[in-house]
């Protein structure tokens, strides 16, 4: 049977592949299903004997291993055409609630599974009004809002209390398991070359004692780049990086707010690496400060402006990156929907979803 599936799973490749142990059992396992046999864990010796046959038997990858996963049909995999792909760069993807505006929870939820995700971003006022929401819903009818759709509470942003403003919010967290909490930095503005580093180094250093308390709750906090800000420029977010903060402080990379070249965009994140909690999918296009047509304004959004995602994209994937990927825009006036309908909205993410995908899609394997 080893040699069989082997010989099955041979394609004509372009280059070589390998697969885990783990996925060669699963594997395995669903043909096993497949043919009416009983799936049982394999000895040490039969796992190195499955993984060496398919490994072996791999040679190109160009379809998710998740489809092997999803086929539900009774013919084989040669049948299906099935090419398995070991090692598939996805993004992960979390919901900005304020993408809908002062939109109900119990209207929001349902929506983020039909995004691609099962993890939201909570916003206040002026953007939103979720995390107000919550406090007026009161914890646990939150909460029993959230498991209702099966969505986690995993990002709370925070730009009005400020990174020293925090210590409530990282209880709250705590309470809702949830990880991170993106905020905004603090500090003198316009800076530039020396100054800026010591600016950011006594900013790393005054964020200590609230990191701390962070850590307790087992939060991690981002700062976003933004405009008009101690965090303005890539230059800031290098110096950041190098004076390496404790590990809970990150930082939330927004390409809207950065010079609009996708190569620079690129080297900014491999150089930031790890320090990457959260990528907003999000663009100038033609900004968001005046009210403009919806077509121009939804310019923001990946795969609508001029910003090609690829480069940026590859470079995620180099830094195997395993951070959030918020699909962004703003609308003007805030507070109110990117589009009219909650429909509306989540037909637009995934308009850059599909274009986000179909990126990955073009960068290869170098």
């Amino acid at each position: 049977m080893i040699t069989a599936l082997a010989e099955a799973l041979k394609l004509k490749t372009g280059h070589a592949a390998m697969i885990d142990i783990a996925w060669s059992i699963q594997i395995w396992d669903r043909i096993m299903m497949k043919q009416h046999q009983e799936p049982t864990m394999p000895s040490r010796r039969e796992m190195l004997q499955r993984t060496l046959a398919i490994s072996t038997a791999l040679a190109s990858t160009t379809v998710s291993i998740h489809e092997v996963f999803a086929s539900q049909s009774s013919t084989s995999l040669v049948e299906q055409n099935v090419i398995v792909d070991p090692d598939p760069f996805q993004l992960n993807y979390i919901l900005a609630s304020c993408m809908y505006g002062y939109m109900y929870v119990g209207e929001i939820f349902p929506e983020v599974a039909k995004t691609g995700a099962t993890h939201l971003d909570i916003w206040p006022k002026r953007h939103g009004n979720q995390r107000e929401q919550l406090t007026d819903l009161g914890e646990e009818k939150f909460s029993e809002i959230l498991k209702k759709y099966n969505v986690q509470l995993s990002c709370i942003t925070q730009y009005a209390l400020g990174p020293f403003g925090l210590k409530e919010e990282f209880q709250l967290a705590k309470r809702f398991g949830c990880k991170l909490i993106v905020t905004g930095g603090e500090g003198p503005k316009g800076l530039s070359g020396a100054e800026l580093k010591a600016a950011v180094a006594v900013f790393a250093e005054q964020m200590k004692p609230h990191l701390a308390a962070a850590e307790e709750s087992g939060v991690t906090v981002a700062i976003e780049n933004h405009g008009n800000n101690l965090f303005e420029t890539a230059d800031s977010l290098r110096y950041l990086r190098d004076v390496n903060p404790p590990q809970n402080l990150k930082i939330g990379l927004a390409p809207y707010h950065l010079n609009q070249d996708a190569e620079e965009l690129a080297t900014l994140i491999r150089d930031l690496d790890d320090r990457i909690a959260m990528f907003y999918a999000w663009q100038h296009g033609h900004g968001c400060m005046t009210r403009l047509p919806k077509e121009e304004e939804l310019l923001q959004m990946p795969g609508r402006g001029e910003l090609n995602f690829a480069p940026m994209l590859k470079a995620l994937r180099d830094i195997k990156y395993q951070g959030w990927t918020e699909i962004f825009m703003h609308p003007v006036p805030r507070g109110i929907p990117i589009l009219e309908t909650a429909d509306e909205v989540t037909a637009e993410i995934n308009r850059s979803r599909k274009y986000l995908t179909e990126c990955i899609g073009t960068i290869g394997r170098d």
